[in-house]
């Protein structure tokens, strides 16, 4: 058993977009998930790193044809139990040979990025995305990013002068991850030259959570009206280019 899936089989992942920061991830999400999909119900969709299902399982219940594929068995033994139509495979974002070239509308990979280590392994997830993806089509990434990391676990946990010592954070203050760390953190500048490696073409690049996973206890405290408001903000701050890089997660929304 790797690492990976010894974490997943502890941690749950099922429970974690209905928290409410990971709510406002989730909607902010499904937004632009919609925006790709407009009003046609015919369109196919492929979810890389699905996880528990989170996201095939709403667009499957909405009447899309959803098509996941998760690495992590238990995981996809909680999606498959879920007893939707989602077509689910246990499979890998860098070799998704199953499905033929041009084979979906919109395919997501929200899970892949933060796992992937090395400059070549997020490449190659992004040109095995494009090859699936019909042209025309879209592709949502999501990342884990590099500020949310320091602010948090670096100085929030106060770890910072441990990771330095033993090499983590560079002079520039960027996460120096390698192959025995679960996560890898980002900048747009990174996510920048993962596009243009893969010969992809960015529509938008959004802040999936905004503030929302620093400040959990905050958001838990708030009456539903005061939670609504804060959706709301974040809705309409997500695309700002000033608030992207201190979001805990960004989606890139790519055309193919």
């Amino acid at each position: 058993m790797t690492e990976l899936e010894k974490y997943y089989n502890k941690f749950c992942e099922d429970k974690r977009l209905t928290r409410r920061h990971g709510q406002v991830e989730f909607i902010t999400s499904m937004k632009y998930i919609h925006e790709c999909l407009g009003d046609d119900k015919s369109k196919k969709i492929l979810d890389v790193g699905a996880g528990t299902g989170r996201y095939s399982v709403s667009l499957a219940e909405e009447g899309y044809d959803v098509t996941a594929v998760e690495l992590v068995k238990y995981n996809l033994g909680i999606l498959k139990s879920k007893g939707s139509n989602v077509k689910a495979y246990q499979g890998n974002a860098m070799k998704l040979s199953r499905f033929e070239d041009n084979s979906f509308d919109v395919t997501l990979v929200f899970g892949p990025m933060y796992h992937l280590i090395s400059f070549k392994d997020k490449v190659k997830a992004l040109k095995e995305a494009k090859r699936v993806t019909k042209p025309g089509g879209n592709i949502l990434v999501a990342y884990c990013m590099n500020e949310y990391c320091m602010l948090t676990y670096a100085f929030k946990q106060n770890n910072a002068a441990q990771c330095m010592k033993a090499g983590k954070i560079d002079k520039d203050y960027h996460c120096v991850c390698s192959d025995e760390d679960l996560y890898d953190y980002v900048r747009i500048e990174d996510i920048d030259r993962f596009n243009e490696a893969a010969g992809l073409e960015r529509l938008k690049i959004i802040a999936a959570d905004g503030a929302a996973d620093y400040i959990r206890p905050v958001l838990n405290a708030m009456d539903e009206e005061t939670f609504r408001i804060f959706v709301d903000y974040h809705l309409s701050t997500c695309e700002r280019k000033d608030l992207l890089g201190a979001s805990a997660h960004t989606v890139d929304i790519l055309k193919v």
